[in-house]
């Protein structure tokens, strides 16, 4: 009979590692985080990744995994883990994350002299359907950075505002607008923010002047004091602002605008770097602006301008659509 599927809702009480590979994936997490400059998201992704894994793996074998049982590990096994993911709804993005973490995971653990299995390594990526980013309209953006929706408390209108600015007019990631604090925001003459991205990349970010007299108009309006190194942005109950606040203020205001369903915080980021390549930027200058660490990543950004600019071809020209 096939192992049970345990790979959903992990405890770490429940799955008792043996005491060395407990140990092994704690030091691991602390060399993503230390060494590596990984994000919180990404490191508690990756935990989790290996922990279903090493879930499926217990109830494979019948006991808890520890280190010599991962030296074991077959290729056959493996792709059991992600069959069993697959099976119960995991689409393709998330188990080719998996599939990464476990990667770094036993590279890591070979590099460390603890064992040596490149198993995983023979196991092909699942195919990711490739996708194009959906970015709004000029018109569209602009209708939600200037609009503060039904919300009639000053200073949180203000806040909102800022932080969509900043996806807009900055192409900043959700995380990043929310890890600014008093002292590295546009302010007090400062134009420019020093940046902590994905991996720990650093890069400088120029701020608009309607950005930064934002985030001034805000800070002027806040119900709640701002010591220089806490958070910026805040909660209506003082506290750091969620992203889930900026993700479900997105969802209120396209539905006031009529907007469709792909008008999400990240689409701002699209279309900063979509609009920019529409106005005729460098398309290294935005790779830069945006963090990315390959070129490649941005030039996604050229078949979006590529698709608007054949739609308006075929909708204004005088020989489209006839034979």
């Amino acid at each position: 009979m096939a192992p049970r599927d345990t790979t959903a809702n992990v405890d770490d009480d429940e799955l008792a590692l043996g005491g060395d590979l407990d140990r092994a994936v704690a030091v691991w997490l602390d060399h993503l985080r230390g060494e590596r400059g990984q994000s919180t998201a990404t490191i508690d992704a990756y935990a989790r990744d290996v922990r279903q894994f090493l879930t499926y793996l217990k109830s494979h074998l019948g006991h808890a995994p520890c280190l010599a049982d991962l030296a074991r590990v077959d290729a056959k096994t493996f792709r059991g883990f992600l069959s069993s993911r697959r099976k119960s709804g995991v689409v393709s993005r998330s188990l080719a994350r998996s599939l990464s973490a476990l990667r770094t995971f036993f590279r890591w653990l070979e590099r460390e002299d603890t064992l040596k299995n490149r198993a995983v390594l023979t196991i092909a990526l699942p195919k990711i359907p490739h996708g194009v980013p959906r970015p709004l309209t000029v018109d569209g953006a602009a209708s939600l950075v200037a609009n503060r929706g039904e919300n009639d408390i000053p200073w949180v209108a203000a806040r909102d505002t800022a932080v969509l600015l900043l996806l807009y007019g900055a192409g900043l990631r959700i995380s990043e607008a929310l890890s600014l604090t008093p002292r590295t925001a546009p302010v007090d003459g400062r134009d420019v923010m020093h940046i902590r991205g994905k991996g720990g990349r650093e890069r400088l970010v120029p701020a608009l002047p309607i950005v930064s007299s934002a985030i001034a108009e805000y800070i002027r309006l806040c119900a709640y004091p701002l010591p220089a190194d806490g958070p910026l942005f805040l909660g209506a109950r003082g506290g750091p602002l969620s992203p889930r606040i900026v993700q479900l203020l997105m969802e209120r205001l396209r539905g006031e605008l009529g907007l469709s369903d792909t008008a999400t915080p990240h689409a701002l980021r699209h279309s900063f770097a979509t609009h920019l390549l529409s106005a005729g930027a460098d398309l290294r200058q935005i790779q830069e602006l945006l963090g990315h660490a390959s070129l490649s990543t941005t030039q996604i950004y050229t078949e979006v301008d590529r698709e608007r600019l054949l739609a308006v071809y075929d909708q204004a020209h005088p020989r489209a659509g006839r034979s």
